[in-house]
């Protein structure tokens, strides 16, 4: 096969001075954009500059203003089409808003399912795979090196895990274009690594991929070229090469050295329980995701909790806020609750970020109703706010910047705008203790640092934070202690541990109780 015959098997998009427009707001300006087969592009731009947005043009499933003819057109098996209809199922367009779908309408169907979902071309499985599908499946899930997942239930997987999981359903469709929106984010270590792997050995080959990016780490070798977005607008589109990538993407900071243990707790004292766990296990879909875990958090303390995904990292934080019960045999303790009271009492005392929220909240409701909701700990309003509410709110989006989208419902916003909302969310009602699951995930440079001061701040006011973080360059400087987890196991707590070298070279210490 020659190459143009090879190349087109793969899709050629070309916009011209698209244009996107949504309730009299421009999202897209005169973009003028050619994705070749072989080319594999990296997307870069502030949160709010148009990214997921553009990709989903592309892909087909949002339409550009009608305002201007001929404005996106395809280019595949030798012939042009004027609109994505004939090109849709040849895509494979991967991002949270997907992944969210399947928590949203709770499909946990095991990976196996899932991953055949893409051979099948459909959202939920229709029929039993034959043979040759499994066989496509499994090969996709090898190349991945995460066939062990296959017969894991996807909604009892890690959000990293979910992620790899869906890269490899859009792997078994054998895509003519692949986006990955944000792909890396949320990912660990060995998880990144294996995505990355793919996709540097993707040089060389005719699929066309986008890749959208806030890091510079996360920048693969094999990319060849880079669109950049600013407000809408493309501010750069070319090679690889002449691009100042070093600028606009934040790369990983090396680890922060602290001061002694002795003198970092000195300078934080410890004050009452907040919550405790005492032998608690947590069993979800009959599963045991968090074994005899053991932790007490006080007071002015800061713990950082690490793992790889599938650890139990985020399913410790919904269990110290209330989401998850825990199993007999086990016993939790929360401040000011006792026979009788409600958990929202503590709850509303809580602040919450974790990625589940992004998808329990309608995506009807403005950005002022699910500020207000935080101080109710409350999907949504059940009643009219008070002034008190309002009042708190509209302090809270003043605080985190929001006021001008104080009225968008959250359709309208990018991740990382909803992220600051939830950011306000949890800070609505001054809470004593906040549980953040990888809460700078997904951010841009400038986003990723203010927020970052901002919990730093609360931190040192004296607020207890439980936060999550795959690398040690997102721990916080103040961290007090650190627990890490392995299988949903403690292998470590106690004194948060500043050394650059990996934890996985420590010895193991007993629980802290």
């Amino acid at each position: 096969m020659g190459v143009q015959a090879s190349q087109s098997r793969f899709i050629e998009v070309r916009l011209h001075r698209a244009r996107l427009a949504r309730d009299g707001r421009t999202i897209l300006r005169d973009v003028d954009w050619r994705i070749r087969p072989g080319q594999r592009w990296v997307l870069v731009g502030a949160n709010g500059a148009g990214k997921t947005q553009l990709m989903k043009l592309v892909a087909g499933s949002v339409w550009p203003t009608p305002d201007r003819p001929g404005v996106r057109r395809y280019l595949w098996q030798g012939r042009f089409w004027q609109t994505p209809q004939e090109v849709r199922e040849e895509v494979a367009y991967l991002g949270p808003e997907q992944q969210d779908k399947y928590t949203r309408y709770g499909w946990n169907h095991t990976v196996l399912q899932v991953v055949g979902t893409g051979v099948q071309r459909c959202d939920i499985p229709l029929q039993r795979l034959d043979e040759a599908a499994e066989h496509v499946v499994s090969r996709a899930l090898r190349r991945l090196q995460i066939d062990s997942l296959r017969a894991r239930r996807f909604l009892t997987l890690s959000y990293g895990e979910r992620r790899l999981v869906l890269l490899a359903r859009a792997l078994a469709s054998r895509p003519k274009l692949l986006l990955l929106d944000e792909l890396l984010s949320g990912l660990d270590e060995n998880n990144r690594a294996r995505a990355l792997r793919w996709l540097e050995s993707t040089a060389g080959k005719n699929l066309p991929w986008v890749l959208s990016t806030h890091r510079a780490d996360e920048v693969p070798e094999a990319a060849t070229h880079v669109l950049i977005l600013e407000q809408g607008r493309v501010v750069y589109r070319g090679v690889r090469q002449r691009a100042s990538l070093v600028h606009r993407l934040r790369t990983a900071a090396p680890a922060r050295e602290s001061l002694p243990d002795a003198a970092r707790c000195a300078n934080r004292p410890s004050g009452r329980v907040l919550v405790r766990l005492s032998d608690a296990s947590v069993f979800l879909d009959e599963r045991a995701v968090l074994r005899q875990v053991s932790i007490s958090v006080r007071a002015g303390e800061c713990w950082m909790v690490h793992g790889h995904n599938g650890s139990g990292k985020t399913t410790l934080l919904r269990t110290l806020y209330g989401d998850h019960g825990i199993a007999q045999g086990g016993r939790v303790t929360r401040v000011g609750i006792r026979p009788g009271v409600p958990l929202q009492t503590f709850q509303r005392r809580v602040g919450l970020i974790a990625p589940h929220l992004q998808t329990d909240h309608p995506l009807s409701l403005t950005v002022a109703e699910v500020v207000q909701s935080g101080r109710h700990a409350s999907i949504g309003l059940n009643d009219r706010p008070s002034t008190a509410d309002r009042t708190a709110a509209l302090r809270a989006m003043s605080e985190f910047a929001l006021l001008p989208l104080a009225l968008r419902q959250l359709r309208e916003l990018s991740y990382g705008q909803l992220r600051r909302v939830l950011f306000a969310r949890a800070w609505v009602r001054r809470p004593m203790l906040l549980l953040l699951d990888e809460p700078f995930a997904g951010l841009d440079a400038s986003t990723h640092a203010e927020l970052r001061a901002r919990v730093e701040r609360l931190a040192a006011e004296g607020i207890a934070v439980v936060m999550t973080a795959h690398r040690r360059s997102e721990w916080l400087p103040g961290a007090t202690h650190e627990l890490q987890l392995h299988q949903g196991a403690v292998r470590y707590a106690g004194p948060a541990r500043f050394s650059r070298r990996s934890s996985r070279s420590r010895t193991p210490t007993r629980p802290v109780r």
